[in-house]
Formats: structure tokens, sequence, C-alpha cells
């Protein structure tokens, strides 16, 4: 089923715009002192302090990261990759906070094709389409996909908190109404763009370092909702490319935090163990 290939594909580009070396957490980098390199700001040119607007800049991606402990939504999964033709699918997603993450596809009849549940070593696919059943090491997607495959990038990137945030600072630039963050780690440059009023995260760009590997990854949030007190994205536009293009838009018709919830994965007895 090409979804889950898709899926996969995304997931282990995603984790892999992670630098190789351990990225800091964002408590961590408030407390590191020699946190920026270099700090612009424009259009003022006035003498500050630059530890104390970084460690400010990453106080407040803290404060406003979404806080829960589970979560359900309903997702519209339209995406366009390198066998042409606009293509969709519903998510049906299900995380339990730094335990597990469950999703379940299916297609445009509403047929589940793919069942998958992912830990924080390890994931298990179930495909109900070919009667097949396969579980996998992190390890090994990480060897097959030649990028680190990590679950906390993953759970951000679905609950819609700050991903892949590097405590080196580079540059900031002040506007009226945003601001716009390069940090810059082993693997990737990312510049993020924040809203001024409630540091919602607007857009993310990474570009690979390595010119040979020419990675980048395009992330829009949109259709902001308060809930709870909490700034939730319902509607994401993501471009992964480097020698393919993928475009995935996201729209989330429903969701939930913090509601009693299971993660069912029974595996039939005639599947085909892969």
């Amino acid at each position: 089923m090409k979804q889950i290939a898709y899926c996969i594909v995304f997931i282990a580009f995603i984790a892999g715009c992670r630098p190789a070396k351990k990225v800091q957490r964002i408590q961590d980098a408030m407390n590191k002192k020699d946190t920026a390199q270099t700090v612009v700001v424009a259009p003022q040119k006035i003498t500050i302090d630059s530890f104390s607007i970084v460690k400010s800049i990453i106080g407040n991606l803290e404060q406003h990261r979404i806080d829960f402990t589970t979560f359900s939504a309903k997702v519209k999964v339209d995406y366009q990759g390198k066998e042409g033709g606009e293509q969709n699918a519903t998510a049906y997603i299900r995380v339990q906070k730094d335990s597990i993450i469950w999703i379940s596809l299916t297609g445009a009849l509403g047929i589940e094709g793919i069942r998958l549940e992912v830990f924080k070593d390890s994931f298990k696919l179930m495909n109900k389409l070919e009667k097949t059943y396969q579980e996998r090491s992190v390890a090994y997607l990480q060897e097959i996909t030649e990028v680190p495959f990590d679950f906390y990038s993953l759970q951000d990137l679905i609950i819609g908190n700050p991903v892949f945030i590097d405590s080196n600072v580079i540059s900031y630039t002040a506007r009226e109404n945003e601001l716009l963050v390069l940090m810059v780690g082993n693997v990737f440059k990312h510049m993020i763009t924040l809203e001024n009023k409630n540091f919602n995260v607007v857009h993310s760009k990474l570009d690979d370092i390595d010119p040979l590997r020419n990675r980048t990854c395009d992330i829009t949030y949109d259709g902001y909702e308060n809930t709870a007190g909490n700034y939730f994205s319902t509607k994401r536009r993501i471009t992964v490319a480097e020698k393919s293009k993928l475009d995935i838009d996201l729209e989330f018709k429903g969701y939930t935090f913090n509601k009693p919830q299971d993660y069912p994965f029974n595996v039939p007895k005639n599947y085909k163990v892969k």
C-alpha cells in the first residue's frame, strides 16, 4: 500500500533532520551559556545582551509547548510524490505521551489498510490488505534510511510542538508580527518563524549542511485553535525533497487531549510474518 511507504519515508526523513549528535532538550539549552555565536537584530542596530535574548527565545519555546498525557485525532492526508498524481488517505492517530504512537490508515473507500505502532525502540506494522505483519527495531529504520529515527521527533511533529530545536542559535530577526530564528546543528540549518504574540510556529525550513545530500524539509503551520489554553495547528503543509520531492497536506478534522483511550493491535493467526 503506497500510503505506508510514503509515511515510513516521511517519518524517517523527519527524524533524520535531527543531528546525529543528540540534540539538547530545550531546558538544557536555556542553562547553556555559550548558546549564541552571532546574533543579528533587524532593523535596529543596538548593543544588546545576546545571551539573554537567546535564552528568552528558547524559554518562550519551552513555555508554549503543548503538554499532554494522551492525544487522538482524525487527519485528512493528501500527498503527491515521485510517482505522480495526488492521492489521499485518512489517518487515525492516538498517542500516549513518551510511550506509544498508534496509527491506522484507511483509503478512499474507508477500508483500513495499515495499522502501525511506534515505540521508543521499535515499531510494529500490520498490512491488512496483504495480510502480513512485521516487527522491526528503530535501529533497522536507521540502517535502511541512513538517518537517526527518533520517537520524540515524531511525537512533537504530530502534536505540533516545535521540532529540531538546537541550542546553537546563529542569528535572529525581529519583525513587527514575527520572529525569525536561525539554528545550526551538525546536519541541518533550521530557520524557524514564530509569531511574536504567542510564539506559535508559523514555518520551519531545514536545509542539509552537506551539499552532497541536499536534503530539505519545509513545514508550514496554519489553522491554529485555542484548546484549553494550548494553541494547536489544524492545518500543516510539509514538503520533503532530496533526490525526489514529496508534498504532504495534513488537515486535522477532529482531535482531543487527555481522554482515556486504548491502542488495539491484534494480529490474526493467518497473517504472514515478514
